[in-house]
């Protein structure tokens, strides 16, 4: 303990170590004391030498206190004077008050150090162990050293971590502590963990970051809040900027909602404190990562949308109508409404209709372009403005026909200041900042907008008493002429050629003015210094327009010979090279980088964002119209006709193909209502041949009962006699069935003639058709009207088979009439059961004379359904390929008539049989003719009788 004594600062005899010596002594005590008390005694004592002598102390003791960190754990005082060692070895910070070159030399040392910890990635992963403490002297220091390391080798160091299990949740933890400086110096530590780190910021998202940093900031007083609430605001800001899974979990999580009372702000803005003007700084900033122009344009409108459903932005706009708040909060306010309302609608219909809050109200887009044109308003200020009132216009042609019509004669009022009116006193001002913002101003309420160019030109202007208006278009070529600022001439050159661009009229209306393409010829041609080189570049830009975009309604200007005026004028080559002279410019590339305008001082303020879109878009096509010979504008106009003409061709074959495919249409459905009806028919006819079957059930069991009564009666004389008179009334009713049953054979007969009258005609049809397919050129609507043919083949054959169950019916009928004929010739029946019978047998007949109806009806329905096929198969062809198909179809069709064909026969030889029968059972059964001649002989046998009485 003597030795600590004599480091400390006791008093001793003799000459003093050098610091080097002393520090030798205390790490060979570190590495060689068995005690814990001693090793904890040197390792304080290098904690009080290591910032007086950071070199010696870093190079020769790191090892031994790494070592220490590992093999002493249980001692948390140990650990905290290893952990306080190692950040003042480390730590750059302590040396502030040194010289710049003492402090790059210490920002070095640093460095080196911190490459030395992090040879081995162990020692951090032994870090974040011990992160894990939670005493109070361990776990501080070590969040203070891995912030210094994260500061001196931040990229290697995020490697570290990302791949060591669990580290960012390690970290995370240490936002939940209830120890304020732990959690403040936690909230640094995830600062530099997530700088330019996508995958950490990620993972620190999705470990309840935002919720916890809004809780803070909450706890913490929101904008009123200190220095926690700015750090906790910066660390959002490296989660969400350039990060789109970050911002859209943001979003979905709901927590722009709880953005909204941030920006809340009384009646009486003064005095604001720094901190407070820092921190709504930087959540305006927040706001404006969410929305940036940068990001996806879908990601970017569902954060406006969200902004407008909560009443951000009318938060927003009430700061922005609100007095006494600080400039720089204004000007940062403006541009955060400014990317809320770009390129949405509803956000831009909601800021036109805000008002100032004075007497009378004036529009708010009013009182900013009065600040805008406002020469003694500060400079960011008036960029703020601008960048406003484009957001505003972007996308907007309804706000962009509102800022024209102020312009317009018929809706001036002269009791109002009205946005048009503050634009032309801006372009027409002496201020060139204020001729720079205003024409670049009008120019965005011109873009890509043909109906406002077009408006645009009605605006006439008085320049003094006494003489006659001019035209808003010819004031600002006469400002151009008068020679003016650079800055002036630019803005007016730029909104020139804004203006002109796709729009014929106004070209014509711009070379309407003789003096206008001379001044362009004069000044593109002259060699002028450095400063006129953008000037000569934007006239050869505008020339050029003119030339691109000329109806040649003008005979002294057409395109030809303006061409051959820049030939001899100015050379071809050399307003090509005056034309590149915009692009070559060095502020031209930072204008192109993003829409806000951001420029260093008012004189740089000379190009506008969405002018460098257009001078790359025209550049092109301007020198390829330039070196084009009148032969190659013929022959492109000739291709430009020719186009038209097919496309109007295309157009009128889409309409014919819409209104065939309307017509298709219609056929299916009638074909859709015919099959319906066809199927209700054949269920209806399904039920009918049931009833009838059952009646012949009942009838043959009625049978089978008579039969019986007529054998227990077979003695019976007098009923015989009844019997054989009944006999004859029945043989007479059995002739007139068989008569009948011959005149139904006859009309099946009919009825095949005409299928196959019909077939025949189907054949020539499809032979017809298929002659015509060669010229058909559409094949999807052949395939259609293919279709729709084979339906129609269904729908015969269903009506065929339908024909053959009626024919099978009427046989099934006969075979019983011929068994009731045979029964009747046994013998004796009761004649009120034979009178049931004939009820029956009656009742039969009226169910088939149904069938021949709904028959005929069906064949009616198939007539006027080939009409609609002969009408369809007009328009349209039949494809080659269908044809093979539908003749297979025919082919069947043709065998099933042949099949009907024998049963006809069957039947001729089942009313033949029944003849034999008749015959078999003693009845004189004779053909037609021989029932003729025998009643022209009963009718002369009852004359001779009538003679003789």
């Amino acid at each position: 303990m003597n030795f600590f004594r004599g480091v400390m600062g006791g008093q001793a005899a003799g000459p003093q170590p050098s610091g080097a010596d002393t520090i030798q002594k205390l790490c060979d005590r570190v590495a060689s004391s068995t005690l814990l008390e001693d090793r904890r005694d040197a390792v304080r004592a290098l904690k009080s030498l290591s910032k007086k002598y950071r070199m010696e102390v870093g190079t020769q003791a790191m090892d031994h206190l790494i070592n220490i960190l590992q093999t002493d754990r249980s001692d948390s005082e140990i650990l905290g004077y290893a952990l306080d060692t190692l950040y003042n070895i480390i730590c750059n910070d302590e040396e502030e008050e040194q010289d710049e070159n003492s402090q790059k030399q210490a920002d070095d040392l640093g460095a080196q150090f911190t490459d030395t910890f992090i040879q081995d990635p162990e020692h951090v992963t032994l870090l974040l162990t011990l992160l894990e403490e939670f005493d109070f002297h361990v776990r501080w220091p070590g969040v203070k050293l891995l912030t210094a390391l994260l500061k001196n080798q931040g990229v290697q160091v995020q490697g570290i971590i990302l791949v060591s299990p669990m580290g960012v949740s390690r970290l995370m933890d240490l936002l939940a502590d209830s120890r304020e400086v732990i959690r403040n110096d936690g909230l640094l530590l995830l600062q530099q963990l997530t700088k330019s780190n996508a995958a950490i910021q990620k993972i620190v998202a999705f470990e309840n970051a935002f919720e916890r940093l809004l809780d803070i900031i909450t706890e913490e007083g929101s904008s009123d809040g200190g220095i926690v609430v700015e750090d906790c605001l910066l660390l959002l800001l490296n989660l969400l900027k350039n990060n789109s899974s970050n911002q859209n979990f943001f979003k979905e999580g709901s927590y722009i909602q709880r953005m909204k009372p941030w920006f809340e702000v009384g009646d009486d803005n003064s005095g604001w404190s720094a901190q407070k003007v820092t921190n709504l700084h930087l959540m305006l900033q927040l706001v404006r990562v969410m929305v940036s122009p940068v990001n996806s344009p879908g990601a970017t409108a569902s954060c406006q949308k969200s902004m407008y459903q909560c009443g951000l932005l009318q938060q927003l706009c009430t700061i922005l109508m609100a007095t006494g708040v600080p400039a720089d909060i204004l000007t940062e306010t403006i541009n955060t409404v400014s990317e809320v309302i770009r390129g949405s609608q509803v956000n831009q219909d909601y800021f036109a209709s805000v008002n100032a809050p004075s007497n009378p109200p004036r529009p708010a887009i009013v009182v900013l372009l009065m600040s805008m044109v406002n020469e003694r308003q500060p400079f960011v200020l008036r960029c703020a403005v601008l960048y406003c009132f484009q957001c505003f216009l972007y996308k907007n042609q309804k706000g962009q026909g509102e800022i024209v019509a102020t312009l317009l004669p018929s809706t001036i009022d002269a009791n109002s200041i009205s946005a048009g009116q503050l634009l032309c006193g801006g372009l027409f001002s002496a201020d060139s900042l204020s001729n720079w913002c205003a024409a670049v101003a009008l120019a965005h309420a011109l873009q890509d907008n043909l109906t406002q160019k077009e408006q645009l030109l009605r605006v006439q202007l008085a320049t003094s008493l006494g003489k006659p208006p001019v035209s808003l278009l010819q004031q600002c070529t006469n400002i151009l002429s008068q020679g003016s600022k650079v800055q002036t001439r630019v803005g007016l050159l730029m909104l020139l050629c804004t203006w002109i661009n796709n729009c014929p009229i106004a070209v014509t209306h711009f070379l309407h003015n003789q003096e206008n393409v001379p001044f362009l010829t004069a000044q593109i041609s002259e060699n002028l210094g450095e400063d006129e080189r953008l000037v000569q570049g934007l006239c050869a830009l505008l020339l050029g327009i003119c030339i691109y975009y000329n109806d040649n309604s003008l005979e002294n200007y057409t395109k030809e010979k303006l061409k051959q005026l820049i030939e001899k004028r100015i050379g071809k080559e050399n307003f090509v090279e005056k034309l590149g002279f915009i692009t070559k410019h060095e502020l031209y590339s930072r204008a192109a980088q993003k829409p806000q305008p951001v420029f260093p001082s008012p004189e740089q303020m000379l190009f506008d964002h969405e002018f460098t879109k257009l001078v790359k878009e025209l550049e092109g096509v301007i020198t390829k119209a330039v070196h084009k010979s009148s032969e190659e504008e013929k022959k492109e106009e000739e291709v430009k006709k020719t186009l038209e003409q097919h496309d109007n061709i295309v157009t009128q074959y889409k309409e014919l193909i819409r209104e065939q495919d309307a017509q298709i249409q219609e056929l299916k459905e009638q074909v859709e209502s015919v099959s319906s009806q066809n199927e209700q028919m054949q269920t209806t006819i399904t039920q009918q041949l049931s009833q009838i079957q059952q009646h012949k059930d009942q009838y043959n069991i009625l049978k089978l009962k008579l039969g019986k009564e007529n054998q227990s009666q077979s003695n019976s004389q007098g009923d015989s006699s009844q019997m054989n008179g009944l006999q004859t009334e029945e043989l007479t009713q059995l002739r007139e069935e068989v008569e009948e049953l011959r005149k139904q054979h006859a009309l099946l007969q009919t009825q095949l003639c005409d299928k196959d009258s019909l077939i025949n005609t189907l054949r020539s049809e499809v032979t017809q058709t298929s002659e015509e397919t060669a010229s058909g050129s559409d094949n999807t609507e052949l395939l259609k009207d293919m279709e729709a043919l084979n339906s129609q083949i269904h729908s015969q054959s269903t009506e065929i088979s339908q024909l053959k169950m009626e024919r099978q019916d009427l046989l099934r009928r006969l075979e019983a009439e011929s068994s009731d004929t045979g029964l009747s010739s046994d013998g004796s029946l009761d004649s009120t059961k034979m009178a049931d019978l004939e009820s029956r047998l009656a009742a039969q007949t009226s169910e088939t004379e149904k069938l021949k109806d709904e028959a005929s009806s069906l064949s009616k329905g198939r007539a006027e359904l080939e009409q609609q096929l002969a009408s369809a198969t007009s328009t349209v062809a039949i494809l080659q390929t269908e044809k093979a198909k539908l003749q297979t179809e025919l082919q069947e069709s043709k065998k099933e008539q042949d099949d009907l064909l024998m049963l006809l026969a069957d039947q001729d030889q089942k009313i033949h049989s029944l003849k034999q029968k008749l015959k078999d059972l003693g009845e004189t059964v004779e053909d037609e003719d021989d029932l003729d001649a025998k009643e022209l002989t009963d009718e002369d046998d009852e004359e001779d009788e009538e003679d003789e009485d």
